[in-house]
């Protein structure tokens, strides 16, 4: 490029809703400063509506937007002038009226040809953005759920000169094998280029020596040598070149990184040294503009809070980020994936449901995003959509004619395709799913449609499932069936969906690196200030609606302690999940869903952060990094909850995947009781080993003491920043035989009440009155998912967001406890149905947090006044509780509080 013109300015506004208006009809009635969307500058009507889902955009605008303006276009002096639009909808183009072309990707930026107009001279300028009529769905893209569907022109709005030889069409391929960068490209003409890169964004210096190399017209590929000692790019260390290719004052630049993202059939490969991805979910979510950002800085702004939470990998939900992206993701080193914008069915020619056209479009727009941002060497993978079904056949071809363009990046058929059926195709270089097979899970929750669930819902909290055995079973498992017409139904996007299949292999093994799919979605409370944070045309007033619900069940001022309790719940949940995945030796990454919030599909608050990226205060970035980093160590344990003069045992093992060598390091471990003192400290060296390495197995004898006791165990690697945590309760042994207790109030509960004796009544509620209880928080959200489980005729999940414990009150003596939800409390809380209450009329010791579309007052544990006395309530199945340590040490407290002790007691 010579020079450019910026375009950005004042242009006028013609707004047409109904798509009909013709170019010599238009009433240009209003202004708007380009580049923007039309809704960030609040033009149009205002959207009064309150949406529940998702965000509202308060100027919401689907159609035709028209852009007018003059302008003089300086001549192109024998070169060539193009019109770019960084990143809009569809557009078209008219200049003084002729139509010069239109354009319709999602994802690149639209580039028209405008050398006839470079003269010097004045030209009206018209260009018409729809966002209305798509040739595809869009995905997150254009969905309501994520950036909204905007219309406007965002990022670099100009027109730029080039000289009188094109060049198109330009992409870098390092091969770090050779040493060289070949150069491929178009040349319009004969001449001679001039190449030159020099290296930036690290400490040390790299300058090959400039190279010039003599082109014909045509296609064309060069070799520049990158000479002795250069520099490699990876998430360690991301050294960059910056590439000039000039013919004359013609120049051209480009960001390289001298890398090879490779696998080697179960692990990825980083310049032939392992990685494992570290990866979140991204749907272009921002909510104080409504659509993604075209700046660098903001980018290294976002990603650099994911990397400071251990996050070494993006995966783009159906869409592709602007280039910003990517040169922030090369500075930082983050590997990125982009999608297709799809979510749904690749059908063959001739079967019911091909669409010609949008497949053609989506491949081509496939093509696009590679040549346009494959250069960057953050695009390491590449996938065809989110959930897709249909033709595998077609799916290959399309892979095979990627890796036959483009041989820079790693390929997948999409995101947990065919979902209870997966398969590899033969084009696959990697595999992301949730399941081989019905029950072969590997992550550790599930919706209730998708049912069976995972460790994390339907397993006391223990940190000893991995998934290895999941990924190469020693048996067949079992796998679902399609149904008489090989048809099955799935959860698709916010509702179902019923789709042609065949039965799946239940012998699945795939021979490509395994990535798990969406892991996480622990759901947590809103925290209803994040309203004020809304300050653009996008509002939350989803919150609002929130808050006023909450409000009319009188609750609303146990808003902050439900939003920190179920967030402290949340927290641990995926504390498990992600240990699990690095405990997990054959897998080779995962994709959380989510570090930040999702703000739509019914409102999925499922992240540590709020959805500007902002801490929620739940956890810091170097508490999560403790089970989230290129090195985890960790502890395998069967319980949280032992018993007092019992051992606790333990696995020591450490993910190692850093560039530095670990053997001969040594690993502190110990375990400390309340007062800090250590009842064990032992030092182990690190011995041999490439990514895994089992350190030590452990047996500690646990103090026998009359009340119960908590410990920590810690582990550490000296001279690292590698540690972790665990805290283990341990509980004395019991005796209910003194007890006396009562699963309904009978006349002889009744008499103790008039004589001012307090009874301690244990039992679950009657259904009707009550909410069954579940340990793990609700996943996703609960309006979504109730809503599918219907759709399906499926159970609707219970729904509920972990315990609110009132830990100060007398009633819970002993018993160890936080306000929050902890392992002590599982055996109770799974033996139990909350029961509905006014809390105004009782007094709540343990809480259970319904989710904000319910809002149910809901109470575990509970205290009233009945006569001269009171009544303690536990909710709970006594038979259950007994045989539970927990559940036992708790009922003792509870009596201990009433006074229930009393000679011959029993069961009532």
């Amino acid at each position: 490029m010579i020079k450019a013109i910026d375009m950005s300015g004042e242009w006028q506004l013609y707004m047409d809703k109904s798509c009909k208006a013709k170019t010599d009809k238009l009433r240009f009635d209003d202004t708007i400063t380009l580049p923007d969307t039309t809704s960030n500058a609040k033009k149009g009507k205002e959207n009064k509506r309150r949406e529940t889902g998702f965000l509202t955009d308060t100027y919401k605008f689907e159609g035709n937007a028209w852009f007018k303006r003059s302008l003089v276009i300086e001549s192109a002096e024998g070169g060539k002038a193009h019109l770019v639009m960084e990143r809009t909808r569809m557009s078209e183009l008219y200049i003084d009226g002729e139509k010069c072309g239109s354009y319709d990707s999602l994802n690149t930026p639209h580039i028209y040809d405008v050398t006839r107009y470079a003269d010097g001279g004045e030209h009206e300028i018209c260009i018409l953005i729809s966002n209305k009529g798509y040739p595809t769905g869009g995905g997150h893209l254009t969905s309501k759920d994520t950036q909204t569907n905007w219309n406007g022109i965002t990022g670099r709005f100009l027109i730029e000169y080039t000289g009188s030889v094109g060049l198109e069409d330009i992409r870098l391929f390092p091969d770090i094998r050779k040493g060289i960068v070949t150069i491929k490209g178009r040349a319009d003409s004969k001449c001679r280029l001039s190449v030159r890169a020099e290296s930036f964004n690290t400490e040390k210096t790299h300058t090959p020596a400039q190279q010039s190399f003599d082109v014909g017209k045509g296609a064309f590929s060069l070799s520049f040598d990158m000479g002795k000692d250069f520099l490699l790019w990876s998430e360690h260390s991301p050294a960059l070149y910056r590439f000039t290719i000039a013919n004359g004052d013609d120049k051209y630049e480009y960001t390289v990184g001298m890398r090879s993202f490779s696998h080697n059939g179960q692990k990825f490969l980083i310049n032939g040294n392992t990685t494992f991805l570290r990866g979140k979910h991204d749907g272009l979510v921002f909510p104080k503009t409504g659509y993604a950002p075209t700046g660098v800085d903001e980018w290294v702004r976002v990603l650099s809070i994911s990397k400071s939470y251990g996050i070494n990998h993006y995966r783009f939900h159906t869409c592709c980020p602007p280039e910003a992206c990517f040169e922030a993701a090369d500075r930082l080193g983050i590997y990125l994936e982009p999608q297709l914008p799809f979510w749904g069915t690749i059908h063959e020619e001739g079967e019911e449901g091909y669409d010609k056209n949008e497949l053609d479009y989506l491949i081509n727009e496939g093509f696009r995003i590679l040549d346009k941002y494959g250069s960057h060497p953050s695009f390491c993978l590449f996938s065809l959509g989110n959930e897709l079904w249909g033709s595998q056949k077609k799916l290959d071809e399309i892979l095979r004619a990627y890796k036959k363009h483009d041989n820079r990046h790693l390929y997948t058929q999409g995101s947990n395709n065919f979902q209870w059926r997966p398969v590899q195709l033969e084009s696959d270089d990697f595999f992301v799913g949730v399941r081989l097979a019905n029950d072969r899970l590997i992550r550790g929750s599930y919706a209730m449609c998708d049912a069976p669930q995972g460790h994390i819902q339907t397993k006391a909290p223990s940190t000893m499932t991995d998934y290895d055995s999941a990924i190469r079973p020693k048996s067949p498992a079992h796998s679902a069936k399609a149904s008489g017409d090989g048809t099955v139904q799935i959860q698709f996007g916010t509702t179902m969906k019923t789709v042609r299949a065949t039965d799946a292999d239940s012998d699945f093994i795939p021979t490509v690196p395994v990535v798990t799919h969406e892991i996480g979605q622990y759901e947590t409370f809103p925290d209803f200030d994040e309203v004020n944070k809304y300050t653009g045309s996008v509002k939350a007033r989803n919150f609002e609606v929130f808050r006023e619900r909450l409000k009319k069940a009188g609750l609303l001022h146990l808003d902050k302690d439900y939003s920190e309790c179920s967030g402290a719940l949340a927290a641990a949940c995926y504390k498990e999940e992600l240990e699990a995945v690095f405990r997990s030796r054959l897998l080779a990454g995962c994709q959380i869903l989510d570090l930040q919030d999702f703000p739509g599909q019914g409102t999925a608050l499922v992240g540590m952060l709020d959805a500007f990226m902002d801490s929620k205060g739940l956890i810091t970035p170097w508490q999560y990094r403790q089970f989230c980093n290129d090195a985890v160590i960790m502890a395998r344990f069967e319980s949280y909850i032992c018993k007092a003069g019992d051992d606790f045992k333990a696995h020591i093992e450490l993910a190692y995947f850093r560039p530095e060598s670990i053997k001969g390091r040594e690993c502190d471990v110990s375990l400390t009781d309340s007062n800090c003192t250590k009842i064990f400290s032992q030092t182990y060296t690190i011995g041999n080993g490439s990514n895994y390495f089992d350190i030590a197995d452990i047996a500690v004898n646990i103090p026998k003491t009359d009340i119960p006791s908590r410990y920590t165990l810690s582990l550490s690697v000296k001279g690292t920043d590698i540690q972790n945590s665990y805290t283990i309760s341990a509980y004395p042994e019991c005796s209910l035989d003194d007890v006396e207790i009562f699963t309904k109030l009978t006349k002889k509960a009744d008499s103790y009440l008039d004589d001012g004796k307090n009874v301690l009544l244990i039992s679950q509620p009657a259904k009707s009155k009550s909410i069954e209880g579940t340990y793990c928080t609700d996943f996703w959200c609960y309006p979504m998912f109730k809503a599918i489980s219907d759709m399906m005729k499926k159970p609707r999940p219970v729904g509920t967001m972990g315990l609110m414990i009132n830990n100060k009150h007398k009633a819970l003596g002993s018993f160890l406890s936080e306000r929050f939800t902890t392992p002590d409390w599982y055996d109770i809380v799974t033996a139990s149905r909350s029961e509905k209450v006014n809390s105004s009329e009782v007094e709540v010791i343990a809480r259970t947090i319904d989710n904000f579309e319910r809002n149910a007052d809901l109470a575990l544990v509970y205290e009233y006044k009945k006569s001269n006395a009171k009544v303690i309530r536990l909710c709970a199945d006594f038979n259950k509780l007994k045989n539970s340590l927990c559940g036992r040490w708790l009922i003792r407290q509870l009596a201990e509080y009433a006074g229930a002790y009393r000679k011959g007691a029993a069961s009532n």
